[in-house]
């Protein structure tokens, strides 16, 4: 293609072009108003200043003529496909996604003669589409930021296209919906191009969904957290009254009840407050559901299943202690000094048979209100100790099982030894034993009062739990006044301390030992001199402080405090059912060993934990696939070396937040297409899109000037005196 145009020369700058221009104006100008005195001649003195003054700015501007020659390519058009999960659902017996692909194939013909770059847009970076696709269900989000990806293609330093085209079903996360159309244009107009849009779905289906799930302020455990509940009902499915329940998903049980009502559904929407109360810190995943009503196409978004991150306010503990001994009271003491931790603390001080005939209310300073105690108020705490308390003779053997299903829920239980505690206290053989991570000897004496220094083991020396312990002393612990008789762990206990001389079935008898059942976790310690970490010549090489550091250590293992955990495990982005998940492990500073990695559904019935081994480096994250899961609430557990097991509870969704709202919108294509100069149709309209320019490549430029230098001079001094001879004669001069 060869083109011809004028130009000046190169070496003047813009301003002096205009001044040349408006110097010759004014001349030109003051030349009419100077004929008003002409005697004859004017209109030589017109004809003569004319050509001076052109002449002159002829020698300044000295006009060239450019020769182009070059070709054309076609215009750079990008098209962004909308990778939400959302283009998952159904749409004209196809789903969105099948659609849009079709879409894209229609543009590849229409947009044949132009540059097509097709990218995928969700929450994260554009990537190409093809590259999307080798990855199947990583392209899926749950977001569609169009601005996002927008202000990226304005950064790019990629050649500017000339159009983009949208292909979407509109309900996009940014640009919002409503808004003026200054505020639109901002959102999507930084390029400066044309955004068309094509609609692939027009259709909104028979459903009834919950669309989204509010939580008034931080959840906290213990403190009622309300709930707002929005549910919405489209495509002309007849709703009514909706029923909603929220239910908790614990391990090995089924969920709880946590609330319910009823959402009346008016113009297609209904929102209902319902307050839950969740007694356990950490992560909590909860279930809301409503009723599917006759007709709904889209069951699979009648249920959100949410994890809550659950802080506490306060450690409330339950303290029970049969006689107030030197451990008793130093433990009591250290627990009351903790401003962190709510205390209630029972001292029994006599039992019937101290007094055989005494009423019950007569065997403390004040009434020990077991029943009230064991069965109205247990789930308001966030652990028990039980020290040196008999289960029979105070009452206790009937809220066992009580007790026992407050762990497995998620409760902590810590038994510390004393003569009356473990075998002596007559456990054995209950519904609490089970729950202990150790076994109880149902024969034979239950206390060895000899006294002994513990050792630890190896999983003692590498656990988070008594790290702050072996920063103080080492491998050295105080002599103890005796233990407790234990059987060996249980199935998944960590022993951290054992006996020097006695064993049980050929292994060294437990001292200390933590372990998990259900979703809480309990500790055994079968001494009561834990007192001498506190007073004495041991304590005092460090001031006391090996006392607080062990409970603060066994405390916050029982309430999950990372501090004490081995590992942290996190879900990295969304779990959806049908499409791999994937877990982010990180080991505490210092630990070592294999990882262990189990995967276990929380709910009743659930299939076997799925083990594995995984490698992991010594220090920073790893990312471990574990594949598609089916909906629902999950525990990963991971454990380093033969340290505890750390815990991570996690939902999985078959639609997420991308099915919550089905209906499409198609009014908000046609808005960004409008504000931006662009066309929206609708997928079977791809055919009427506009077809960009095609960009111009110059190949080969020549410049000639119109004449040289000297003939524009030579000009200008001519009818410059031409000029002033045809004034003198009309006697201008």
């Amino acid at each position: 293609m060869t083109a011809r145009a004028w130009a000046f020369t190169d070496d003047l700058p813009a301003a002096a072009v205009a001044a040349a221009f408006v110097l010759a104006l004014a001349s030109l100008a003051l030349l009419l108003l100077e004929l008003r005195r002409r005697e004859r001649g004017g209109l030589l003195i017109v004809a003569t200043g004319l050509f001076a003054v052109g002449a002159v700015v002829g020698a300044i501007l000295r006009p060239v003529q450019v020769l182009t020659r070059g070709t054309q390519v076609g215009a750079r058009v990008v098209v962004l496909v909308d990778q939400s999960r959302r283009l998952l659902l159904p749409a004209a017996g196809v789903t969105r996604r099948q659609r849009a692909q079709a879409v894209v194939e229609q543009m590849r013909s229409r947009f044949r003669d132009t540059r097509l770059t097709v990218l995928g847009f969700g929450s994260g970076d554009l990537r190409p589409l093809a590259e999307a696709d080798a990855e199947p269900g990583a392209e899926f989000g749950s977001e569609s930021d169009l601005s996002a990806a927008l202000a990226q293609l304005e950064r790019s330093a990629d050649e500017r296209p000339r159009a983009v085209v949208v292909v979407s079903d509109g309900r996009l996360t940014r640009p919002a919906p409503g808004g003026s159309d200054e505020a639109l244009l901002q959102s999507v107009g930084g390029l400066g191009v044309p955004v068309h849009s094509v609609d692939v779905s027009q259709e909104t289906p028979r459903d009834a969904s919950i669309r989204s799930v509010r939580a008034a302020g931080a959840a906290v455990a213990h403190q009622p957290l309300p709930l707002t509940v929005e549910v919405g009902c489209a495509g002309g499915l007849a709703c009514g009254s909706i029923p909603v329940t929220v239910r908790e998903l614990r391990h090995g049980v089924d969920p709880a009840l946590l609330a319910s009502g009823i959402a009346e559904v008016a113009e297609g929407r209904a929102v209902v407050e319902l307050p839950i109360t969740l007694e356990r810190a950490g992560v909590r995943v909860v279930q809301v559901s409503i009723a599917s009503p006759d007709g709904d196409e889209l069951p699979e978004n009648d249920s959100r299943t949410l994890a809550f991150s659950v802080a506490r306010e306060r450690l409330r503990l339950l303290h029970v202690a049969g006689r107030p001994t030197y451990d008793v009271r130093a433990l009591r003491m250290w627990l009351k000094g903790d401003e962190s931790v709510d205390l209630v603390a029972f001292f029994i001080l006599r039992t019937e048979l101290d007094t055989p005939l005494a009423d019950d209310s007569e065997l403390a300073l004040i009434p020990f209100p077991v029943d009230e105690l064991f069965t109205e108020h247990l789930p308001s705490f966030d652990a028990v100790i039980l020290q040196d308390i008999d289960a029979v003779a105070y009452k206790l053997r009937r809220h066992l099982p009580a007790l026992a299903k407050y762990v497995e829920a998620g409760g902590g239980l810590i038994m510390v030894g004393g003569e009356s505690s473990f075998s002596g206290g007559r456990y054995a053989d209950t519904a609490l034993e089970r729950v202990l991570p150790v076994n109880l000897p149902e024969s034979g004496k239950p206390f060895d009062t000899a006294e002994f220094v513990a050792a630890y083991t190896e999983a003692g020396r590498g656990a988070p739990v008594l790290r702050q312990l072996r920063e103080l002393f080492g491998d050295e612990l105080p002599n103890f006044a005796g233990a407790n008789l234990l059987g060996g762990p249980r199935g998944g206990a960590i022993v951290l301390w054992v006996h020097p001389r006695l064993s049980v079935q050929g292994q060294p008898m437990p001292v200390l030992a933590l372990g998990e059942a259900g979703d809480g976790r309990s500790i055994a310690l079968g001494v009561d001199g834990t007192h001498r970490l506190a007073f004495g010549e041991f304590a005092a090489r460090a001031a006391g402080r090996a006392y607080g550091a062990v409970w603060d250590g066994l405390l916050g293992w029982l309430m999950r405090d990372p501090r004490f955990e081995a590992a942290r495990i996190e879900l990295a982005g969304e779990c959806i059912a049908g499409h791999s998940a994937r877990l982010r492990l990180t080991r505490a500073a210092g630990m070592t060993g294999d990882v262990d990695l189990s995967l276990e559904r929380l709910g009743s019935g659930g299939q076997p934990p799925e083990r594995r081994s995984v490698t992991t480096p010594e220090t920073g994250p790893v990312e471990i696939a574990i594949g598609p899961l089916e909906p629902g609430g999950y525990t990963a557990r991971a454990r380093v070396g033969e340290a505890p097991p750390t815990r991570q509870d996690f939902a999985c969704e078959r639609g997420g937040e991308a099915w919550s709202d089905s209906r499409p919108d198609p009014e908000r294509l046609r808005r960004i297409a409008e504000v931006t100069g662009g066309r929206a149709v609708d997928a079977d309209s791809v055919d009427t899109l506009p077809l960009p320019e095609p960009t111009q490549i110059a190949a080969e430029r020549h410049v000639s000037p119109l004449l040289p230098p000297w003939a524009w001079t030579l000009a200008a001094a001519v009818f410059a005196g031409l000029h002033w001879v045809s004034r003198r004669r009309g006697g201008l001069i």
